[in-house]
């Protein structure tokens, strides 16, 4: 007893690890039977693997069709009713017919002493239908087509002609900007009293109106001075003050351009 427990190290401690107990089931059996078991169960799952490997191909063996001798079987195919085929027909070919061209020997003769065989010159009228040459030949006449270089008209450059904007010298009445006396209105009208003649009015100690219009030139003068009123004697002096005043005026603006336009000023005297 002491031999085999020397000799397998494993068995001889659970020998000791088991002394003194119930060895008939529990741990003990398990630690005894696990190589046996485990052989067992490695050729089991072998036998199992095989066993789903192989049934497929069994199965698909027994249940595959026979196959028939498909070219013992088929009958044969006859064809009937064949149409034939015709030879297309040959069309004889047309020898070509060379027509002998007509030519001209245009070489110029070279005089020599001992001339024996003299060339002469072809006239003009044999020349017509002819190609150049020392000799006859055979085939059609080469076609000599001329083409006469394009023209390049060279135009001359035609000046744009710019036609001037009519030039509106209309005076006008409604302007961006009014005309002004250089020096202000009230210098103006001060130069009208001072320069108006009174000799020519007869004192009634009424109140003596009228309204003198002109215009206002591009360059600062004034011109066509027209009075309105009911006295004519003093339009006439009214028209002759106005005239007769010296400065000029700054010209109305449209569009930062300088126009004629109408001024009107009012004057009113009483004469006593």
């Amino acid at each position: 007893m002491m031999k085999p427990l020397l000799q397998n190290q494993e068995f001889q401690l659970d020998e000791i690890l088991f002394e003194n107990r119930n060895k008939a089931y529990g741990a003990y059996v398990l630690r005894h039977d696990a190589d046996r078991i485990l052989t067992k169960a490695f050729f089991l799952g072998i036998g199992l693997f095989a066993a789903f490997a192989i049934t497929p191909l069994a199965i698909s063996a027994f249940s595959a069709p026979a196959v028939e001798d498909i070219l013992t079987t088929a009958p044969p195919t006859i064809l009937k009713n064949v149409d034939r085929v015709e030879d297309p027909e040959v069309q004889p070919v047309k020898p070509e017919i060379k027509v002998p061209v007509n030519t001209v020997d245009s070489r110029v003769v070279t005089p020599t002493r001992n001339a024996k065989v003299e060339t002469v010159m072809p006239k003009q009228t044999e020349k017509v239908d002819a190609v150049l040459g020392t000799e006859n030949i055979s085939g059609k006449a080469p076609e000599i087509s001329y083409q006469a270089p394009p023209t390049t008209t060279i135009g001359t450059a035609t000046p744009e002609i710019t036609v001037p904007k009519p030039v509106d010298n209309s005076p006008k009445t409604q302007v961006d900007v009014q005309a002004v006396f250089n020096g202000g209105i009230d210098a103006f009208r001060n130069k009208v009293i001072n320069n108006f003649d009174t000799s020519v009015m007869e004192g009634t100690g009424e109140v003596v109106r009228t309204t003198v219009v002109f215009i206002v030139e591009k360059d600062g003068t004034i011109s066509e001075v027209k009075a309105t009123g009911p006295n004519v004697d003093f339009n006439r002096a009214a028209e002759k003050t106005i005239r007769s005043v010296k400065g000029k005026w700054t010209p109305a603006k449209i569009k930062g351009d300088n126009v004629r336009s109408y001024f009107k000023f009012p004057i009113s005297m009483q004469f006593e």
